[in-house]
């Protein structure tokens, strides 16, 4: 790989980095291609990016972003995972590292608070960012859905009564 090659994985790391909230950096040592394309393939779908990188260039693409603070984590074969929604690539990492032993969590950052294994861990048990819209949304409508219910109720009340008068009088 030439000096530009190497320019160029920089720059895009680095911008990839700049448009994100959270890195988890992860080492996978005896990975197959079939377990990394899968793993991939399992990110993209949670919204997140998995990318294997050179400790060095990626230490290089660290500087000028909030993550500067995980450089000393790039040790051995590792790779990183990013992610917009705060709890996306977390959750993904996580539960292909308890599915396969040769994934390993060593730490990322959340903005520019730093996490070892176990913060990682307990931030992908966190509800992902669209399940708690939909939590919210939820406590939203209640009220309005109760509202609606108790409105109709005497409606429905004098309609029954009205049925039962119709039908003693009919008798």
């Amino acid at each position: 790989m030439n000096r530009e090659e190497k320019a160029k994985q920089i720059d895009a790391l680095n911008r990839a980095l700049a448009a994100t909230s959270l890195v988890v950096v992860t080492r996978q040592s005896g990975l197959t291609v079939a377990e990394v394309s899968d793993l991939r393939r399992k990110m993209r779908a949670g919204g997140a990016s998995y990318k294997v990188t050179k400790n060095r260039l990626a230490r290089r693409a660290l500087k000028g972003t909030k993550f500067e603070g995980i450089d000393p984590l790039f040790v051995g074969p590792t790779a990183v995972a990013v992610s917009k929604d705060p709890v996306a690539a977390a959750k993904v990492a996580v539960d292909y590292a308890k599915e396969n032993e040769k994934l390993t969590i060593v730490g990322g950052a959340l903005g520019e608070k730093l996490l070892d294994a176990e913060g990682v861990k307990a931030l992908a048990s966190l509800p992902s960012l669209d399940q708690l819209r939909a939590k919210i949304l939820g406590l939203l409508q209640a009220p309005a859905t109760k509202i609606a219910g108790v409105l109709a109720a005497p409606a429905g009340q004098l309609a029954r009564v009205l049925k039962a008068h119709s039908e003693k009088g009919a008798a």
